[in-house]
């Protein structure tokens, strides 16, 4: 708890003044990633963002900006999703070609605990964006949002996070993600299969009723209707694929 709080301190305390440029975020979003109809839904060009100036440059407004205030709620979580967002893609970015991004890193140091780049001034790493600042906020949908450049991610979403309308594409990106039956959420006979990231996060879920009531509230409609219905369903998890949601992968 007192490191995160001297994060989020650190990170506050950088000037706001810049801002995170969203539209150029939108405009490499839709240049750079394609739905497909593989299991990673949206993949990403990153051989294209190898040595695009338009990448370099959002990056760099991300090194420049510091965050919203906590007490702006909405604005801060769609900060520091878009952030992971970016931080994971440039990553990946910076190393490529890999066949996953667990390759940038290593048993002794995965990349997770790795430096991933500058936000507001301060470098950060992917463990502490999403462990130390967006899980303790409360809000479950974020593991539907960030996406950490694997196939069996939540479908990166194709537009930036806005603090105008993230609740209805936190609502949207969970739904789409939990009715994809190959890596969100199926019925399996009497039980039903999910994914392994609501396992690995189980305690993030507890405070809006636990999985199920999640699923009772997202999943698709039979998803539902099980999660609903006594007795409660064994849950199994899905493999999980971590091979890079590379879209040259979808050209060879």
């Amino acid at each position: 708890m007192i490191r995160r709080l001297m994060l989020v301190a650190a990170l506050g305390s950088a000037s706001s003044a810049a801002a995170l440029d969203l539209d150029a975020y939108a405009s490499l979003l839709s240049a750079h990633t394609a739905e497909v109809e593989d299991l990673a839904t949206v993949r990403v060009d990153y051989a294209g963002l190898v040595d695009s100036a338009e990448w370099a440059g959002l990056v760099e407004s991300l090194a420049a900006t510091g965050p919203p205030p906590p007490d702006r709620r909405d604005a801060h979580l769609a900060f520091w999703i878009n952030a992971y967002n970016i931080l994971a893609i440039d990553l990946v970015r910076a190393h490529y070609p890999v066949a996953g991004i667990k390759d940038i890193g290593s048993f002794l140091r995965p990349v997770w605990k790795r430096p991933a780049g500058r936000v507001g001034g301060r470098e950060v790493t992917l463990d502490e964006v999403e462990h130390q600042i967006l899980r303790p906020l409360g809000e479950p949908r974020i593991h539907a949002a960030i996406v950490c450049a694997s196939a069996s991610c939540p479908p990166l979403r194709r537009e930036p996070y806005r603090a105008e309308t993230l609740d209805s594409q936190l609502d949207d990106n969970t739904r789409v993600w939990l009715a994809d039956p190959r890596k969100g959420s199926r019925v399996d006979g009497d039980d039903l299969e999910i994914s392994p990231i609501l396992d690995w996060f189980e305690e993030d879920f507890e405070a809006s009723g636990g999985v199920l009531a999640f699923l009772a509230r997202h999943g698709p409609e039979a998803v539902r209707a099980r999660a609903a219905r006594s007795p409660a369903p064994d849950l199994e998890t899905f493999s999980y694929d971590w091979s890079l949601n590379d879209l040259a992968t979808t050209r060879r």
